[in-house]
């Protein structure tokens, strides 16, 4: 029974820190679209100045020169914005030859809604209450019907198994601040919603 009870220990605290990391995984995510894209035009431009910096140069006796300053703008600045512009012309006309030609993101959609547990089998507060909804009217409209009674019946199970959860602990937590105390609901306990209320989360401790 000890050895038990440390691998479900040890389980727990892998569970903790993996999603820990993928909080903070998460959060990096957030701001990644635009750091990238602004990362990889300062790169490409500076790798880039080099092999055309001559051009912008006064000692440029070539056809394609760009030594003149307008605006008093030195021409090194206007070559690089020219560069670093050209870069997001480059991002920009991929993502739309992505989106309007390959229509490539209709295939990652498809993977990630596969990948996503909370479409696939797992029950969100908000979808567990319309499947209970659902399942309980179901039941009380036919009675007689004990196959369709007995599906009722699993479908209330299965909600009632996801009220276990952090997310149904949220959503609690958030449904008695800001609509008073929640009631105990059909296809749960008194005991889950206590323990629902008493959660405590990494993230907000």
């Amino acid at each position: 029974m000890h050895v038990v009870d440390t691998m479900a220990e040890g389980t727990e605290n892998t569970s903790f820190f993996r999603k820990w990391a993928m909080r903070q995984y998460w959060r990096m995510q957030q701001s990644q679209a635009v750091v990238s894209l602004l990362l990889w035009g300062t790169t490409i431009t500076l790798l880039v100045w080099p092999y055309v910096s001559w051009r912008f140069s006064t000692q440029c006796d070539g056809a394609l020169c760009f030594s003149a300053s307008p605006f008093n703008i030195p021409s090194t600045y206007v070559g690089l914005a020219v560069i670093f512009l050209s870069v997001m012309f480059a991002v920009l006309l991929i993502g739309y030859l992505y989106d309007q030609v390959f229509s490539l993101w209709t295939e990652w959609r498809s993977v990630d809604m596969e990948r996503n547990p909370y479409v696939t089998y797992a029950l969100s507060p908000t979808w567990a209450m319309l499947i209970a909804l659902q399942a309980e009217t179901l039941k009380r409209s036919s009675p007689d019907d004990e196959n369709m009674v007995a599906q009722a019946d699993w479908a209330l199970k299965w909600c009632e198994a996801y009220t276990e959860g952090e997310m149904f602990a949220r959503a609690v937590q958030r449904w008695d601040k800001d609509l008073g105390e929640t009631p105990t609901f059909w296809f749960t306990s008194d005991e889950a919603m206590q323990r629902a209320r008493e959660s405590v989360f990494e993230d907000e401790a």
